[in-house]
Formats: structure tokens, sequence, C-alpha cells
């Protein structure tokens, strides 16, 4: 079996007259795509923006030809269609085809997260296995890719973590392969739950790591508290994070663009020591020391 692919570029204004025409000409599912990188980060709660400029993709069946989808899409959009927007895709395993893109992915010299369908490049190293999934962490975005580093070169030894926005789990999980005794991971996302206890039971460490929805969070003082989220939650639970650590603990923050990491500097300057920040392209991870006495 096969389909076509039809492509459009076009502006938001535009999009649900767009939509309807190409509904009207039979397309089995639509997608849009930014079309010039424009970010959209943290939106307020009920908010659901939309790039400025966007590709509509539209996905028809293949017993069309493609003579007579050009024409009814020609037709439906009041404007021609040029043979480039068109593309023929042959049935493949889709649910196998993102393998190509996912290889194993080392941080800090002895921590490597390598798919479960490939081998360790280093069989002695600390391997976690790990398969993208719809829970956010795979260690391939900057935000969690400084986390996993820095997990690998600390001393995690005896220790307690607390994974804050577990995503995956993958930071709970490599805490445990890195040495931790205990972790506790916490999301407001069940699918985020089921998806560590998946991954941890996955990589033997289902035993030591403990999972929670926020209101279910146990009061505890880790050694370590990681939380890998976005600046404005980064910045309104400062103290509910910062309650999870220990006196002298590590608290590790990510998932803030450089442009934020001063203003996140500050705002936890009075509760922590030692604030280091390290950058990778336009990300930023803020790491530092509860401390004692608040």
């Amino acid at each position: 079996m096969a389909w076509w692919q039809f492509r459009l570029a076009t502006d938001s204004r535009q999009l649900d007259d767009l939509e309807t025409a190409f509904f009207v000409c039979g397309a089995l599912s639509i997608s849009l795509i930014d079309a010039e990188d424009q970010p959209i980060l943290e939106p307020a709660p009920g908010e659901m923006p939309i790039w400025d400029n966007v590709i509509m993709v539209g996905l028809f069946s293949g017993d069309e030809s493609e003579i007579g989808l050009s024409r009814a899409l020609s037709i439906a959009l009041k404007q021609p269609v040029e043979p480039s927007q068109m593309e023929r895709l042959e049935d493949q395993a889709w649910e196998r085809a993102w393998m190509a893109d996912f290889k194993p992915m080392n941080f800090g010299g002895k921590l490597w997260v390598v798919p479960s369908y490939a081998e360790p490049p280093e069989p002695d190293a600390v391997n976690l296995r790990l398969d993208p999934g719809l829970a956010f962490g795979s260690g391939t975005h900057n935000t969690t890719a400084l986390c996993l580093r820095w997990l690998a070169e600390t001393d995690l030894q005896g220790k307690t973590v607390v994974d804050f926005g577990c995503g995956s789990g993958v930071l709970a999980v490599a805490a445990l392969l890195l040495g931790a005794k205990q972790a506790i991971g916490t999301d407001i996302d069940p699918q985020a739950i089921t998806a560590s206890q998946d991954n941890a039971e996955a990589n033997n460490v289902a035993e030591h790591l403990a999972l929670y929805l926020p209101e279910k969070m146990p009061e505890t003082q880790a050694e370590v508290v990681i939380a890998n989220i976005l600046f404005e939650p980064l910045r309104q639970l400062r103290d509910v994070l910062i309650g999870y650590a220990a006196p002298g603990a590590n608290v590790v923050l990510s998932g803030v663009l450089e442009s934020q990491s001063e203003d996140l500097k500050a705002h936890y300057a009075p509760v922590l020591d030692d604030i280091q920040l390290v950058i990778d392209g336009d990300w930023c991870m803020l790491s530092g020391f509860r401390r004692s006495p608040l």
C-alpha cells in the first residue's frame, strides 16, 4: 500500500479554511510543521499557540491518481498545485522507522544510553537501555544531555536522588545504574509514571525506584534533587524543590534557556551555595548546594 503526501506552506490565519479543503479532498490525516524555526516556549495554561508560518501536510490514499488528486486540491484550494508539493510514500514498517535516527549516546565518558535493538558500544560501561517513547526524555535534547553528563560525572554511591518531572525516568534510572541507592520520581503526567516504571524494569532497577504523582509525594530529604522541566515551573516551585533536598544536597535544574539563566540564578541565590551554570547550545543547566540553614 502507498500514500500521497501533499505539503502546503501558509500562514496561521488560513489554517481553518485550508484544513477544510484538505478533508474535502479526502485527507486521511493533517499535521502542521513550523516553517521558520519559530520557538514556542512555556504557553500559559489553556493556550494552544501556533507558529505564524506553517507547512500543512496532508496524507491521502495512494489509490488516487496523482493527476486526479492534484486537480481536486487545485479546485478546493483555489490555486495551482505544483508537482514538487506531491510525494508518493511507499509502505514500510513505520513503527521501526525511527531506529535509523536513534543510536547509542555517550554522556560523561562512562554512561551510555542504548536503544534496545542496538549493541552497547562499550559492554563494560554503564549502559542504560531506553527507546524513545511518548514521555519526554531520551537523552537527545540538550536539557536531558546536560543532566545525564552531570550524573555521570558525580559520585552518587549510596545517595537518594529525587527526579522531579521524571518524564521517561531516564535520569532516575541513570542515577541508580551509576550507584545511587534509591531514586524517587514524580511527574504530573500518569503516562510518565508508567514509562518510568517500564524503563526501570527494563534496566533491572525497579525495586529501587519509587514513583508518585506530585500530590502523593512523600516528605523526603535527598542528597540529590534534579529537575529537568522549564524556567517558569522551576521558578514557581523553588521552595518545593528545595524542600526535598537535605542540607548541603546537590540541586540540579535544567530546561532553562541561556537567556533565562541569570534570572533563575538570582531567584535561587538565597537558597543555594556555589551556583554553577553550564551551557549547551541555547540551553543551560544550573547546579548548586542547598544552603544550610535556610
